[in-house]
């Protein structure tokens, strides 16, 4: 079975800045990104040895391991092509992403009252966490999630579209305690085209929980 590997950057580590700085960058995808990929894979060697051992005493923390890790890779590999250092503003009809727009006036009332929600729940994570617009397949509307540490309080099922990082790893080297400048700061370099497009995959896919019985 093939083993997670670390992603390589879409862009070098100064390309966001003086959004995030090349330092964060490279802290944050060199060491921590990479630190979630070692983990889910040394975590999938020892749920191995417990098979064949039958040895399920360490069962619950290895699962917890296996779901922490790997939501981070997955996670950070969506962060690093949600931004770019041409981005920002709003996604509009005219750059090729109206349907992403449409779906966030219908989904949040208008683009403001959606950026306030996103912004405030990646803010107000207790802890370590993320803020997240994913796409939920029951209703077919966009929904704000707030992740906490890489896993709980998501709606299951919903595919993670647009990710804010908050844990502290993200911004203290640039922005100290000032996690809401950093959230702030953030809409400054989303790339929208990778947001639409992530939205058009999450729509298209045949999902199990729409499956006729």
């Amino acid at each position: 079975m093939p083993v997670y590997t670390l992603p390589e950057l879409p862009y070098d580590y100064s390309a966001l800045a003086p959004v995030i700085s090349p330092e964060i960058i490279e802290l944050h995808h060199d060491k921590h990104h990479a630190a979630y990929v070692k983990g889910a894979n040394d975590t999938l060697e020892q749920l191995a040895e417990a098979r064949e051992k039958e040895s399920w005493g360490s069962i619950n923390g290895l699962e917890k391991n296996l779901a922490f890790h790997l939501s981070g890779h997955v996670l950070h590999s969506i962060y690093w092509h949600n931004m770019t250092g041409e981005g920002g503003g709003e996604p509009l009809a005219v750059d090729g992403v109206g349907e992403l727009a449409d779906a966030i006036t219908e989904s949040f009332g208008s683009f403001a009252g959606f950026k306030a929600q996103l912004t405030k729940a990646a803010a107000t994570t207790q802890g370590s966490g993320w803020g997240v617009l994913a796409y939920e397949p029951l209703s077919g509307r966009l929904v704000v999630e707030q992740v906490y540490d890489h896993q709980g309080n998501v709606g299951q099922g919903s595919t993670p579209i647009l990710v804010f990082d908050a844990w502290e790893h993200a911004f203290y080297l640039q922005y100290k305690n000032q996690k809401v400048d950093f959230i702030e700061a953030m809409w400054q370099v989303v790339n929208w085209q990778d947001v639409a497009r992530r939205y058009a995959a999450a729509k298209s896919r045949t999902d199990v929980l729409l499956l006729a019985p």
